[in-house]
């Protein structure tokens, strides 16, 4: 009478099928909130949110600009980077 109480095989199977499932896409949407970050710090700290057409080079040369200064920023919100001071002379 107890029979129907105990999980199946295949029902054990799809309960921890499904939960990696979803560890996995927990991992890729902690993956895509870092990277899209990046993204949103260029484009609302820095203000680039339209290119103008100024050349490939140009437009390469202010993108890698704008995302070692992103780099920067997030790295300064985290406590892992400290601007040197360069009015006074070290030591």
């Amino acid at each position: 009478m107890a029979r129907h109480l105990i999980p199946s095989d295949k029902t054990i199977r799809s309960i921890k099928l499904g939960q990696i499932i979803d560890e996995i896409e927990h991992l890729k949407a902690s993956v895509r909130a870092k990277v899209e970050h990046a993204f949103r710090v260029v484009k609302r700290q820095f203000g680039h949110t339209k290119v103008r057409y100024r050349g490939l080079v140009e437009n390469t040369a202010q993108l890698h600009t704008l995302f070692a200064l992103t780099n920067l920023w997030m790295a300064r919100k985290s406590g892992k980077y400290q601007p040197r001071c360069m009015s006074s002379p070290p030591g």
